[in-house]
């Protein structure tokens, strides 16, 4: 059994060194076009790493150019093609520099944090090290959009019940969790402290509920409360909050995007177009996105949607996000350039590709007719010429059921 298992760093030939996880293993499945490379062990792997198993099999997924598959419920990891164990290993290895690894003392005992401006950090317990990872990296972009889980309520189960965690590198923050909350609760004066605690946040409560009625209470007419949510959906416009500014109104950070595209399309580039979005507020806002797949792109839109594809990674954060792209790709080919509807799927192609959209999100939209972003027959056109597309999704599912 020794043998199946090796140094974390394989780099360091100490038999005695603590952090080990088990040697990768390959299984090659299936023929032809339908073969496939099985990591049975990939749970095991990712469990000494303290990493989902998903994130080093997409990772072999970016570095190989072959598409990945994950069946957590059955515990099945897979890349497309046949792959050699020793080439997965070595790749292994470099996931590990990268994305495992402290960058200060080469410390495996990290965890992976995700900043506000969506930044992937790794922060050491070893030696308490906060260091970035490299984010021009396709995996980061699925990083962000499946973040790791946390360990807080594993923790906080483990102190409330009284069991104290096993000893192990994979532990270690857990542990130091549970004397987080051990020591607030010794050093906070036990109940006199909480109940002055309480205390001062019901007050609180009270007075802003106090505020609140005196604020509305001036005149309840439904006139005057429309007047006063009108005034205040114009302050939260003018800081650039909603997500709902019309893009009909000229003032909207929106609709002022939508004139700068326009404007600079013979000298836009993925920087210009970032820096812009976040200069009007909106880098992060789901519309945004919508706009741009509505108004940055023109006949050319492959080739374009190549050269921006770094934009849309790096705005791309949600389920909502990938929603509201493809409906300004449906304003696009369904009303402003109705000729590249034919085009639909190559547009659902290079962005599938590129982990701008996902799988079941595609399909989900493809089944779905919506009148949201154009009228019902528009939506019906354009799903119906995504369906090349959708049944080569379908297709490479079931093949890989089969097999």
């Amino acid at each position: 059994m020794a043998a199946g298992v090796v140094n974390i760093r394989r780099d360091v030939d100490d038999k005695f060194y603590r952090y080990r996880m088990p040697l990768l293993l390959t299984k090659i499945e299936g023929k032809g076009n339908g073969i496939k490379t099985v990591i049975p062990n990939m749970s095991d792997v990712a469990r000494a790493l303290s990493r989902p198993p998903t994130y080093p099999t997409k990772f072999f997924g970016c570095e190989l150019g072959a598409q990945t598959s994950f069946d957590e419920k059955n515990d099945r990891y897979i890349v497309n093609g046949a792959h050699d164990a020793t080439k997965l290993r070595e790749l292994l290895d470099v996931f590990i520099e990268k994305f495992v690894l402290c960058k200060s003392c080469k410390n495996p005992e990290t965890d992976l944090i995700i900043t506000k401006s969506d930044d992937i950090i790794r922060d050491c317990k070893a030696c308490g090290e906060r260091t970035g990872v490299d984010m021009r990296h396709k995996l980061t972009t699925f990083i962000v959009k499946n973040p790791p889980k946390t360990k807080k309520s594993k923790g906080a189960k483990k102190a409330n019940g009284g069991d104290s965690p096993t000893p192990s590198a994979n532990g270690n923050h857990a542990q130091s969790e549970t004397a987080a909350i051990d020591a607030e609760a010794d050093g906070g004066n036990s109940d006199d402290e909480l109940t002055k605690r309480i205390k001062a946040e019901a007050a609180e409560l009270k007075a802003e509920s106090a505020l609140a009625k005196e604020d509305w209470s001036v005149d309840t007419s439904a006139e005057a409360v429309k007047a006063r949510t009108k005034a205040l959906e114009a302050q939260m416009g003018t800081l650039g909050v909603g997500d709902d500014d019309s893009d009909e109104d000229a003032d909207s950070p929106y609709s002022q995007l939508k004139t700068w595209l326009q404007e600079n399309r013979d000298e836009l580039s993925p920087v210009s177009v970032y820096k812009k979005a976040e200069e009007l507020g909106i880098a992060k806002r789901h519309k945004t996105v919508q706009v741009l797949g509505q108004y940055l792109f023109d006949e050319n839109i492959i080739a374009e949607i190549n050269k921006f594809l770094p934009v849309f990674a790096k705005m791309v954060t949600s389920e909502k996000h990938q929603k509201s792209l493809l409906g300004g790709i449906e304003r696009l080919v369904g009303v402003d350039l109705p000729d590249l509807t034919a085009a639909i799927p190559k547009i659902l192609m290079v962005f599938y590709q590129g982990d701008v959209l996902d799988e079941e999100v595609i399909q989900q939209w493809g089944t779905h007719v919506s009148k949201k972003y154009v009228d019902r027959d528009t939506s019906k056109k354009v799903r119906k010429a995504s369906e090349p597309f959708l049944k080569w999704l379908e297709e490479a599912d079931d093949s890989e059921e089969e097999d």
